[in-house]
């Protein structure tokens, strides 16, 4: 299948074998621990595609039973995994979301397949994406491998067989897996991952007298229990389904033998988003137009705000165009009176902490967000002051991104949080996790300390156009359900007069 040459003047054919291969495979091939025959007989004999499967066959101890393999390769190949791993360029989750849903939504049209979702990092929603990859439940494979490779959005077939395809799409690598719904919840529980948390489940299971592989639940005697769902297995191992967002490896899985699993905030529990651009700064879309799709959305009330003067942005609200803005709001809000329109404003945290608006314009806003979009240059205690500062303020209600990272290009503030989410507690002002695909800020472990410390958190879009409102408030929910988030700790789950009234409150003190 592979065509693997022999002659050392084949190169060309080594070339063109290894340009259709799934990428994971053509990365074994450059470590060196396997000839491209051996790697033939891997792809063949086992079916191996991806390092989750590489994974899986050495675990089991089955590569040195593939004819022209032995101990000695497996041990190689093992020995190369991890820097393997490692080496492959991670997608940010917001593009990895992009890619794989217009897939997801061609397979849920076919009525062969009973469901479908996403694997790996990218169901559990980490924030970098290692291999983007879609499991479907059919009893008519071919039918799906059809319908995904004529796909438009498909470039080029990298593999095809009888109950997997991978192809290029938008020059990324995108893998299906098509089992029998039979023992799909089986394979979708492996494959999820992740690593950490499997292993846990594995040891429970033998302590409960099974063996875990990445076929499944075997008894005793090896016989498969096949599970159409993973809840199946969970069920069996005496467990709660956990919510794969949280499937880390960590504490989850004693946190559900004790029943104490959060019931994770959903993207039906929100009720609007308190922080958005318009064309006022450097928004793509008019208010009206950013109104109109969240009123589409059925959000029950929404905050415009622009960025202040000293962001640094092309475009930004001054003290002058505040009032007019503030007058093409109260028209939008008579057009679309099902929907409460706040007027608000992402305002700038100076080096001392004083916010780039005076206090007699910020009292014109419903709702002030305030933010440091800050590169470098203070150090740990002049960024805390500006954050504590601006906390203490009576007129802000929320901290928009409190670690300003930029995903794969930026590391977040290195700063004292636990001093941070005491004022926000003392302050009752809010903190937010924040959607856009650059900042997935809080990220889920920052959130967790936060709500745990007793923070209201908001989950916002920060979104700069209409067409991407719901996929950014999607983010943000699915990096809030990664920090163990529940819709009681977020306040826009909550009724517009519980948001008034809490800023309200801020605002007296």
């Amino acid at each position: 299948m592979l065509g693997q040459p022999r002659e050392a003047g084949a190169r060309a054919d080594i070339e063109s074998a290894l340009a259709n291969l799934p990428v994971d495979l053509r990365s074994l091939y450059d470590s060196g621990a396997v000839t491209l025959e051996q790697l033939a007989s891997l792809h063949d004999r086992l079916g191996v595609t991806t390092l989750a499967d590489l994974l899986a066959a050495i675990d089991e101890q089955i590569v040195r039973s593939v004819p022209g393999l032995d101990e000695t390769v497996e041990r190689a190949i093992a020995a190369v995994l991890r820097n393997l791993r490692l080496a492959v360029p991670r997608i940010p989750l917001g593009r990895a979301v992009g890619l794989a849903d217009p897939i997801l939504t061609r397979l849920h049209s076919l009525p062969a397949v009973e469901w479908a979702l996403p694997v790996g990092s990218l169901r559990r929603a980490q924030e970098t994406v290692g291999d983007i990859e879609v499991l479907a439940a059919t009893d008519d494979p071919a039918a799906a491998i059809e319908a995904i490779a004529e796909a438009p959005n498909v470039d080029r077939v990298l593999h095809k067989s009888v109950r997997r395809l991978y192809v290029l799409s938008n020059g990324t690598q995108i893998g299906l897996r098509l089992p029998a719904p039979a023992n799909a919840g089986s394979i979708l529980l492996h494959l999820t991952g992740s690593t950490a948390h499997f292993d846990a489940l594995r040891g429970r299971a033998s302590d409960r007298g099974w063996r875990l592989t990445s076929e499944g639940l075997h008894a005793s005697d090896g016989t498969l229990r096949t599970a159409a769902s993973e809840e199946e297995i969970y069920t069996t191992l005496g467990l709660p389904l956990i919510p794969p967002e949280i499937r880390n490896g960590d504490d989850e899985i004693a946190a559900a033998a004790r029943g104490e699993l959060p019931s994770l905030l959903t993207g039906e529990d929100i009720r609007g988003d308190f922080h958005m651009h318009s064309v006022w700064s450097d928004g793509r879309d008019s208010i009206e137009t950013m109104a109109s799709a969240c009123h589409d959305l059925g959000y029950e009330y929404i905050a415009i705000t622009d960025h202040s003067p000293a962001s640094g942005v092309a475009r930004s609200l001054s003290v002058q165009t505040v009032k007019h803005q503030r007058d093409e709001i109260a028209g939008v809000r008579e057009r679309f009176p099902g929907i409460a329109i706040l007027h608000g404003c992402e305002v700038e945290i100076l080096p001392d902490g004083r916010l780039d608006f005076a206090d007699r314009v910020l009292e014109q806003f419903d709702i002030v967000l305030a933010s440091l979009h800050h590169r470098g240059g203070d150090d740990r205690d002049q960024l805390m002051h500006r954050y504590l500062t601006a906390m203490r303020h009576p007129l802000v209600t929320l901290i928009t991104h409190p670690t300003n990272r930029l995903v794969s290009h930026r590391a977040g503030y290195d700063l004292d949080y636990d001093r941070l989410f005491e004022t926000a507690v003392d302050t009752g002002t809010l903190l937010e996790i924040n959607g856009a695909p650059a900042h997935l800020d809080m990220d889920g472990a920052l959130a967790r300390r936060a709500v745990a410390a007793g923070v209201t958190v908001a989950v916002d879009s920060d979104c700069h156009r209409a067409d991407l409102l719901e996929a950014q408030m999607q983010l943000g929910v699915l990096t809030a359900r990664r920090g163990w988030i529940e819709a009681r700790h977020v306040l826009n789950t909550r009724p517009l007069a519980d948001v008034r009234a809490l800023i309200a409150r801020k605002r007296s003190h």
